[in-house]
């Protein structure tokens, strides 16, 4: 019978299997032995990217002890996985080596303003482009907060009188809910979605919603905003590539 060179189907699984096993040692540091399984058990809890594939890790590592400890020789396996299965694990050995960074999953350009920006003009933000959360700066470029359409739809029930609200002067300091702390975090635009994903997964673990995470250049809250996460951002269950 001839012997199936490493550039097969079972070859190439290996391959990558070997990628993500590498990647999997550089992540997780506390460990109790490098065995591919054991950095699953141990690293899920703090990396969301182990996370999201655990379980296809799982299945891949059952695969992967049946194809290569039944090896014949070093170059000759007794099973093929499909084609499938191969461009699957090649597609998370690349997520693990170069991860989508935060910025592709989020709303970009930021719309931002600050204290004294009118109302009407914030208003006119959310008709067009159905944004829902906006960070709001002093003059000075101070983070002071963040002004949802909830906020304003509740201030609006306050001064509603007379059947009449009169937008045309109002500054969106005024709007800006004082006593309400949203939590925000803020991250660098180089940051990986998967970090991202681990802020929103820390604040949950301790009773917080973290309304939004926001990139900036340097992932200082009062530099300029370069993108805007919210858990809906994080929905789609595949990060693009």
């Amino acid at each position: 019978m001839e012997k199936k060179n490493d550039r097969g189907q079972s070859g190439q699984f290996e391959v990558a299997f070997n990628r993500i096993h590498r990647c999997l040692k550089e992540m997780v540091k506390n460990a109790s032995n490098d065995a591919f399984v054991e950095l699953l058990n141990t690293g899920f809890k703090n990396h969301s990217i182990i996370r999201r594939y655990k379980n296809e890790l799982y299945q891949f590592a059952k695969l992967r002890n049946a194809i290569v400890h039944e090896k014949v020789d070093v170059d000759y396996y007794i099973a093929e996985p499909h084609k499938e299965v191969v461009a699957r694990i090649e597609e998370i050995a690349d997520h693990f080596e170069k991860p989508p960074l935060a910025i592709s999953a989020a709303s970009t350009p930021v719309f931002y303003y600050y204290e004294d920006a009118l109302l009407k003009d914030v208003l006119k933000a959310i008709n067009k482009f159905e944004f829902t959360r906006f960070p709001i700066y002093s003059t000075n470029n101070e983070y002071r907060g963040l002004l949802t359409s909830t906020d304003i739809i509740r201030w609006m029930g306050r001064k509603f009188s007379s059947d009449v609200i009169s937008l045309e002067n109002v500054q969106v300091g005024e709007v800006l809910t004082k006593d309400k702390n949203y939590y925000v975090d803020f991250v660098s635009e180089k940051a990986t979605l998967y970090e991202v994903e681990e802020r929103f997964d820390e604040y949950h673990t301790q009773d917080k919603k973290l309304q939004a995470v926001i990139l900036t250049e340097n992932g200082e809250k009062d530099s300029k905003p370069k993108g805007v996460i919210t858990p809906w951002d994080l929905l789609d269950p595949e990060p693009n590539s």
